[in-house]
């Protein structure tokens, strides 16, 4: 068994409120996650999207809260006393994932699709510190999650702009870690499991 990071756990704290398919993936993930480590959490995705034979609009919509998640952690962050430094981190961060989520809908708009609603969030945040741990851990998932979920697209355009986002996604998590002194890009590949292990922590959140 491969035991989740220190941060990971973090995962378990955040609450995501709401009925949305892409909403219970995510928390579903959260939890994967939080048993084993984010590298879990793309094989997840890949699997729970699939089960539904998800197409490229219900792809657009996890990713669409997954955003929606991200724009409320660095909005909430910003209420937090933070060194100037880290507070502009936050606040380039937030810009970026608003314009993130302003993107997906209008994508989704333009493939006949409805997005989904804002779930309701709650985050563990009481200080700088807390923030950049939790920032890390939401950033490497997000990476993860949209890495898991690419291989469900079938637009190439749709593809193309999910490629665009997670490039984003990874330099905020590279920066988040320079920002706590470690190394930004440790490995060369990420750690990957086996889908056995990842179906086997998430047998309790597959039923929809």
């Amino acid at each position: 068994m491969t035991l989740a990071t220190p941060a990971a756990g973090n995962l378990n704290a955040i609450e995501v409120h709401g009925i949305t398919r892409g909403s219970f993936i995510l928390r579903s993930a959260f939890a994967v996650g939080t048993v084993y480590s984010a590298g879990a959490i793309g094989p997840y995705v890949r699997h729970a999207l699939a089960q539904g034979n998800a197409g490229d609009i219900d792809v657009l919509n996890f990713a669409l809260t997954l955003e929606l998640l991200e724009t409320a952690f660095y909005k909430r962050a910003l209420g937090l006393r933070l060194s100037s430094e880290v507070r502009e981190m936050a606040q380039t961060f937030g810009t970026h994932e608003r314009e993130h989520v302003a993107a997906i809908k209008e994508t989704i708009n333009g493939l006949g699709g409805k997005p989904d609603s804002a779930p309701k969030f709650s985050f563990p945040l009481s200080d700088e510190r807390s923030f950049l741990a939790l920032a890390q851990t939401l950033e490497e998932t997000g990476v993860s999650a949209y890495n898991g979920a690419a291989g469900q697209i079938q637009a190439p355009e749709v593809l193309a702009a999910a490629g665009q986002i997670v490039q984003i996604e990874a330099r905020h998590a590279a920066a988040i870690r320079t920002a706590r002194s470690q190394a930004p890009a440790p490995l060369a590949f990420d750690k990957s499991l086996e889908m056995e292990q990842v179906l086997e922590a998430a047998k309790p959140f597959l039923k929809t």
